[in-house]
């Protein structure tokens, strides 16, 4: 079996059955880590489509006769205090790291379905790189495992030739 090797720029091929299984170990521990990474931002990214997702939905509740109606304005994800709604058309959006920007009620849903839509993009890449790595590393354990029963096949017909050769002796 071969697979791509990890090297930018290069479609090199690497033949798996020719690795040792301390090699196809290492390389088997080292996709195992990237995957875990890899479900970590998978992770992460549905967390922040789900936040853009929620403020879009906010926005989508708005009315026109909420104006100078009372709300509870989040401080924290636990604690609120007392507002009002000055105006339905002026919003102050956190874009991260410290930024805002002033957009009016459509420019924000504008804003946020973009983000929603941006970041599954950004999940639909990372989840192909994940299937191309899940099939690698499902051929790494393929072989390793292949070796390893031909290693304690070995190990076996040894042993019986061994019982043989001392039976034989005796």
């Amino acid at each position: 079996m071969a697979a791509p090797a990890n090297a930018p720029g290069k479609a090199e091929m690497i033949d798996l059955t020719k690795l040792s299984p301390e090699q196809l170990v290492q390389i088997k521990q080292e996709f195992e880590q990237e995957m875990t990474n890899i479900q970590e931002s998978l992770s992460t990214l549905h967390g922040c489509k789900a936040k853009y997702a929620g403020s879009k939905e906010a926005l989508e509740t708005f009315q026109p006769d909420w104006e100078n109606r009372q709300i509870l304005v989040p401080l924290t994800s636990s604690m609120y205090v007392p507002g009002r709604v000055k105006d339905l058309n002026n919003f102050v959006i956190d874009i991260g790291t410290g930024y805002y920007i002033e957009k009016d009620l459509e420019g924000s849903k504008d804003y946020f379905k973009r983000r929603v839509e941006y970041v599954q993009e950004q999940i639909e890449k990372i989840e192909k790189i994940h299937l191309q790595k899940t099939r690698f590393l499902n051929s790494v354990i393929g072989v390793l495992e292949l070796k390893q029963a031909a290693a304690a096949k070995m190990l076996q017909a040894q042993q019986q030739q061994s019982q043989q050769a001392a039976t034989q002796s005796s």
